[in-house]
């Protein structure tokens, strides 16, 4: 038995802020200590009420003017758009024609796959990110590539194969019977191995037919533990053509409905433009939404309301949604999130920014059994991070006198020098150079 313990100000959310009073959401602690054993939180809270617990073989790791957070949840990225960040361009079918699908043709060679994902996942790693929901391209390697380098990290990662059989070009098509043998080869191989999961993944209703569709929901009926991963409503000119190519349908989540693929397991990509009548739809059926604000912001698809799908009852996560998305950064996500909360006439509450890239996220994964907070027996992901990492961090945060207004500046000013330290079952990850 390994036992470790760590002394700074510590943070992590116990429920939807929205939902509960703060000091029910919230445990915050000016002067804690999280104790890790094997690989797990064995406690967390106040340093003055835990520290007299400790053994004395117990060595503490004093880390003054840090916090301690739980990992960070990415509810929806794509790996294999890391060449194609910051791409100048369009709209989201422009922008996926232009950049997107010629990036990922290459995913075909096992080499460049492998590189991307060991790039992709150091970035996650460095930024704070814990754990994530990653597309992964048609290429059966590409999901391979992407396994393989989270097992090597131990990392809690869940991805999917893209399955793509119409309007894309012909080296990112598949065919329904070879996503379906695929699929399953790869849930076979892969699923529950280490802290991998898997999510059965139509790239979109515009690049599957109804017989793809249709075999998508087929397996994940078969495979209870797997999710399902799309994307929905992102933007007006995609919406028409599901309209177009979906005639019978009511609404773009009534195509999903269609073949079983809404569900406790789906995980909804955007829903920028879904009405009440769909978002209530998603909430009565357990699926979960991934608010991407900057991929939002950078395709031009539009504000999403949280304020609406939390009303609805829909559970929302964060998501980068690189590389339509400009940073790997979920603290930088919260802050573009309030962004568009200013320009809906919504603010929106630092703590609730802090549940949505972490708790909200494990929730959306059907992980928060394992992670999403430091709650005792969950997996030790955890962050130690820097609130002087810069000399305007170092300022605003002394000048803070709540912990929301600590928060709101990280949301807004921070980047990666902030995260100091990341952990993945209480392991060294990923450490800050300088």
């Amino acid at each position: 038995m390994t036992r470790h313990a760590y002394r700074a100000a510590l943070l992590h959310m116990l429920e939807d802020p929205t939902r509960a009073p703060a000091a029910e959401a919230c445990a915050y602690h000016a002067d804690g200590l999280l104790v890790v054993e094997d690989g797990h939180v064995a406690a967390s809270g106040a340093y003055a009420e835990l520290a007299p617990t400790l053994g004395s073989d117990v060595a503490v790791s004093e880390l003054p003017g840090r916090l301690i957070t739980p990992g960070f949840v990415d509810a929806h990225v794509h790996y294999p758009q890391v060449d194609v960040m910051a791409a100048w361009g369009t709209q989201l079918l422009d922008w996926l024609t232009t950049h997107t699908f010629p990036a990922e043709q290459a995913f075909a060679d096992r080499a460049h796959a492998d590189a991307a994902a060991d790039f992709f996942l150091d970035q996650l790693l460095a930024n704070g990110t814990t754990s994530a929901l990653a597309f992964c391209t048609v290429h059966r390697a590409s999901a391979e590539a992407l396994f393989e380098a989270a097992l090597k990290r131990n990392m809690r990662l869940i991805g999917g194969k893209v399955l793509m059989d119409r309007n894309a070009p012909a080296g990112l098509t598949d065919t329904v019977e070879t996503g379906r043998a695929d699929t399953e080869a790869l849930i076979r191989a892969w699923r529950g191995r280490g802290r991998l999961g898997y999510a059965v993944t139509p790239r979109f209703a515009v690049t599957s037919t109804d017989a793809q569709l249709a075999m998508a929901g087929e397996l994940a009926a078969a495979h209870p533990d797997v999710l399902v991963h799309t994307h929905m409503s992102e933007n007006a000119d995609e919406i028409a053509r599901v309209g177009e190519l979906f005639p019978d349908a009511r609404d773009y989540l009534d195509v999903y409905d269609s073949f079983g693929l809404v569900g406790p397991r789906s995980v909804f990509a955007h829903c920028v433009h879904a009405d009440d009548g769909a978002l209530r739809r998603m909430a009565a059926a357990g699926a979960s939404a991934a608010f991407c604000p900057s991929s939002n912001l950078l395709l031009g698809s539009g504000l999403f309301s949280l304020k609406q799908a939390c009303a609805c009852g829909v559970n929302t996560a964060l998501g980068t949604d690189v590389g339509g998305g400009g940073s790997f950064s979920l603290l930088h996500m919260m802050g573009e999130a309030y962004k568009v909360g200013q320009l809906r006439g919504d603010n929106l509450d630092p703590l609730q920014a802090f549940y949505l890239g972490t708790l909200a996220g494990a929730r959306a994964l059907r992980i928060d059994h394992k992670v999403g907070n430091l709650a005792p027996g969950k997996e030790a992901d955890f962050l130690v991070l820097d609130l002087a990492a810069t000399p305007l961090l170092a300022r605003r945060t002394a000048q803070a006198k709540t912990l929301a207004e600590v928060l709101f500046v990280l949301a807004v000013l921070a980047d990666d020098r902030v995260v100091e330290r990341t952990y993945l079952m209480g392991e060294l990850a990923h450490a800050r150079s300088g």
